[in-house]
């Protein structure tokens, strides 16, 4: 974890343990002809990874006090969603993978059809957390939750950025381009995690209006800085294959800025992600800990 605080090292353990433990339970193996489905959820879902939005789903419940057990089911839904996203990528059909989180991808170390279904699964279980009571008493705070994830998965965030992150392999995007694909692809899910602590304390929509901004400036400075370690980065760190934006020809923040330009950005966003929560105290210090702590990852 370098360059991370003392209390940012200690959240990371702690939110890595329960994200494991709430897995271990949900996946639990069933004696019958699923097993190995259930064995391939398992080995790309527990163990491994930043765990870096359910750390923000923590990090920002904590800010109004919501009960630890709630967030935990929203971060694991969201995390179901991310692992799934991982599984899919790593497809042949995608980006063909063969490591992710310092171990084989699932369709290496089980097989294609058993990814994919692995994949579905997670992405099935996320709805289905957040769509139970235990993840809070009130419907529509559910729903609420529920419709916030679905819309940053979907064609609107994650999924569409996969769509044009595949085009960029066919054509030259410039800046703008880059920036909505990357704010799609990687930002709509960052953005989710703020955004759904702030649902399950109940807050506003005009409350929010801080926690989108800093949510938006960190998730691109998290982009940018993974753009550099794509390029600069230990593979044995990094725990999967690195350079790999290059030798397809895509467009990156690294390609079209070059290195000191891109630094000097990602700088600035993560300033201006700080500055959006200049109306907490020191209850938001872990959301200000974690902005920091995507310029100096190495990982």
């Amino acid at each position: 974890m370098a360059g991370a605080s003392l209390a940012l090292q200690t959240a990371l353990r702690e939110v890595s343990a329960e994200i494991d433990r709430q897995f271990d339970q949900l996946l639990a193996i069933p004696g019958d002809p699923r097993e190995n489905l259930y064995r391939a959820m398992r080995h790309a879902a527990i163990g491994g990874g930043k765990r870096l939005r359910p750390l923000l789903v923590f990090a920002t419940a904590r800010l109004f006090g919501v009960d630890k057990a709630c967030a935990a089911r929203v971060a694991t839904a969201l995390e179901c969603i991310h692992v799934y996203s991982l599984i899919h990528d790593d497809l042949p059909a995608m980006d063909d993978d063969d490591v992710r989180r310092g171990k084989p991808t699932v369709h290496r170390e089980f097989d294609e059809a058993t990814a994919i279904l692995a994949g579905d699964c997670l992405h099935a279980l996320a709805f289905e957390i957040l769509a139970d009571e235990a993840t809070h008493p009130d419907p529509f705070v559910r729903i609420e939750l529920v419709g916030c994830l679905a819309h940053n998965a979907g064609p609107a965030g994650m999924a569409g950025g996969q769509m044009m992150d595949l085009e960029a392999e066919k054509a030259s995007f410039d800046l703008p381009t880059v920036t909505r694909l990357q704010a799609m692809k990687t930002g709509a899910l960052i953005a989710c995690a703020v955004e759904s602590g702030a649902i399950l304390a109940r807050l506003s929509p005009e409350g929010r209006t801080g926690l989108r901004g800093y949510a938006r400036d960190m998730g691109l400075a998290f982009q940018i800085a993974d753009d550099l370690l794509d390029a600069e980065g230990d593979e044995a760190l990094a725990g999967k294959k690195l350079r790999k934006d290059g030798e397809a020809g895509k467009e990156t923040f690294l390609s079209l800025l070059g290195a000191e330009r891109a630094r000097a950005q990602a700088t600035l966003l993560v300033d201006q992600a700080i500055e959006h929560l200049k109306s907490y105290g020191p209850e938001a210090d872990l959301l200000r800990d974690i902005a920091r702590y995507t310029l100096e990852r190495d990982r």
